[in-house]
């Protein structure tokens, strides 16, 4: 797969774009304390919540999805115009969710992927994007354990990207950031495994 000049440059935007934790600048804003400093210590819209506010973890989690969808969308939109190939638009794909893994801006301490990848795979192909959604929520529902959710629900992403595309480049993004995803939940699966992991039924 060979990336033009354009692809490393959109890529490169995509991950600084990627780097926005929102967690920690949506905290900031609102005078609310670090999400890396209580609760599970990770960036992302479910920890947000532990501190109280829902109008903070609503606005984390739009801001952490939309950041995947603009990527995206802009370079598909710009594809033609700046040179930018479809194995560039995966590039990009990958790149903004690196970019809030590893978030340059923050210590290269970002959260696990989950918001970002669903508005990633919703920009490639809506279908797919829906499909996991669908998913995510159907596994939710019955188990109410959202890491499980999001763990199937990653499990998906390259098998409906295959399903209606091929062995093309999304296909392959889409199995970079499962592998990635997965990865980041390491510990939610060690937990799942043991039979530890909390659920929003026991909580409650």
């Amino acid at each position: 797969m060979m990336f033009s000049t354009p692809d490393w440059i959109a890529a490169a935007l995509a991950y600084l774009l990627g780097s926005l934790s929102f967690a920690v600048i949506v905290s900031k804003a609102l005078a609310l304390p670090d999400p890396k400093s209580y609760g599970s210590g990770n960036p992302g819209a479910t920890n947000v919540l532990r501190s109280g506010s829902r109008k903070a973890a609503i606005l984390t989690l739009l801001g952490d999805t939309l950041k995947g969808v603009i990527a995206v969308l802009l370079a598909k939109y710009l594809a033609t115009q700046f040179g930018i190939t479809a194995a560039g638009v995966a590039l990009v794909a990958v790149a903004v969710f690196l970019g809030h893994l590893f978030p340059v801006f923050f210590g290269f301490a970002g959260g696990k992927g989950v918001a970002t990848a669903a508005g990633v795979l919703f920009a490639l192909d809506w279908r797919i994007g829906l499909g996991l959604l669908a998913i995510w929520a159907l596994v939710f529902a019955v188990k109410r354990v959202s890491s499980l959710a999001a763990i199937v629900g990653s499990l998906a992403a390259p098998i409906f990207a295959y399903a209606f595309h091929g062995a093309v480049p999304m296909f392959w993004a889409a199995l970079v950031m499962t592998a990635l995803l997965l990865y980041r939940h390491k510990e939610n699966i060690q937990r799942l495994v043991a039979g530890d992991e909390g659920s929003f039924k026991a909580k409650s």
